[in-house]
């Protein structure tokens, strides 16, 4: 093959030295989190909004969210210790291949099982409309949410990979898209996300029995930060109020440039794109403005996480890829996630080469003209866990030094196994 015969010759590339740093984010996190559920089901007399017997629908999403079965656990706990009858839905759109059992297969990976929640767990993709939105937009509810005596929403607040807005990814997101199942997500996504997502969940606020929400902030090392009960009628304040704050929680990458960055890892436990386009600097959103920084020239993704199930929706973010994560693809998974948001270009497969050696050679070649010397790259577990990397020494150069601190003061070179799996 052609590619074959330029990746085997007439090449003398050098693979650059890189040294390993360590951002300076605010990890403070909760120590004791039944006791903070307990503290803020309290703050908003939850007791008053429940009666013995109720049949309360609590939603678990597909996200690798920190500590979630024992936030939902415990969540359960205390609504059965006021003599209510919880069971779990899965809100979480489309994924899990937008059935049943795949749904339920997620949230066995996350930890959450009857068993182990000691509640039903009732998955169905089957929805109810109950309106439509002013920009036309049909609005879905979970079948079994919308027949229970109450609903419970409970999610992360985080910025949205797919846009920017008042309102992301949240409670209302939970409440529009999540329990909207693949019919909500489809319509959320086709009629924008930004404009419909809070007109929806206006409307399902309305007409559903929501009971009250926990919204969970974590900080920059994927640790629960902050967690929140909330009223139904203040779910809109709340929702944008944190996500400000999740903002500034948010890892980033030091770096506002870079020719090449090397992401080990990628998958929807990390970001509902596999790779966080606020991270990446990349969207490929039709009518969205790209991020504005960082600028990278190339983007390297290695490997699919194994909790992913196959779902490889936004490997089409990546410039260049390997065999083995192509292998690892589960295209009717991805493909059942990445068509209803409507964004087809996310699933495309980049140029796929045979391991991570030849991956990021290719990267090497096709940067344009650099200097060895300047050549800013960047190896990164996943795009959320980001408090320690690797860059090359221009790379740092090019970095406020209040924000880093150098770990490896003399650097390692960049080896790899005889399969040629990049040993970082």
């Amino acid at each position: 093959m052609v590619l074959e015969y330029i990746i085997k010759g007439g090449y003398d590339l050098i693979f650059p030295k890189v040294y390993k740093v360590r951002q300076k984010f605010n990890t403070n996190r909760l120590e004791n989190i039944p006791k903070e559920i307990e503290e803020q089901l309290e703050i908003i007399n939850f007791k008053s909004h429940i009666s013995k017997g109720m049949k309360i629908a609590v939603t678990a999403g597909s996200r690798g969210i920190s500590n979630i079965d024992l936030i939902i656990k415990t969540v359960c706990q205390k609504l059965k210790e006021s003599d209510a009858e919880p069971f779990i839905v899965p809100g979480m759109g489309s994924h899990g291949g937008a059935t049943d059992e795949g749904q339920l297969n997620v949230l066995k990976k996350l930890g959450i099982t009857e068993k182990t929640m000691e509640v039903p767990i009732k998955s169905s993709m089957e929805v109810v409309k109950i309106g439509v939105t002013d920009n036309k937009a049909p609005v879905y509810i979970d079948k079994n949410a919308f027949s229970s005596d109450g609903i419970v929403v409970i999610n992360r607040i985080k910025p949205h990979t797919d846009f920017s807005a008042k309102h992301e990814s949240g409670l209302l997101k939970m409440v529009s898209v999540g329990l909207g199942k693949a019919k909500g997500c489809s319509a959320m996504h086709s009629y924008g996300l930004a404009e419909t997502i809070p007109k929806a969940a206006a409307i399902s606020l309305e007409k559903a029995p929501f009971l009250f929400g926990i919204a969970i902030i974590e900080n920059s090392k994927d640790e629960t930060y902050k967690i929140k009960a909330i009223l139904p009628q203040d779910f809109f304040h709340n929702d944008e109020v944190l996500l400000n704050e999740a903002k500034a929680l948010t890892p980033k990458l030091p770096v506002d440039y870079l020719d090449i960055l090397i992401v080990k890892e990628i998958g929807k436990l990390y970001s509902g794109t596999c790779m966080d386009t606020k991270v990446i600097g990349r969207m490929k959103v039709f009518g969205e403005v790209e991020p504005e920084k960082p600028v990278i020239k190339k983007i390297v993704a290695l490997t699919l996480d194994d909790p992913t199930y196959g779902n490889a929706l936004g490997i089409g973010l990546a410039d260049i890829t390997t065999q083995t994560l192509v292998d690892s693809i589960k295209l009717d998974v991805t493909y059942a996630n990445t068509i209803p948001t409507t964004y087809l270009e996310r699933a495309k497969i980049p140029i796929t080469l045979s391991n991570d050696r030849e991956a990021i050679k290719v990267a090497l070649m096709t940067i344009g003209i650099v200097n060895p010397l300047d050549l800013k790259l960047a190896i990164i577990k996943n795009t959320l866990q980001l408090e320690e990397l690797f860059l090359t020494k221009a790379a740092i150069d090019s970095i406020d030094k209040n924000i880093i601190e150098l770990i490896d003061e003399d650097g390692v070179d960049m080896k790899f196994n005889s399969e040629g799996k990049l040993l970082l």
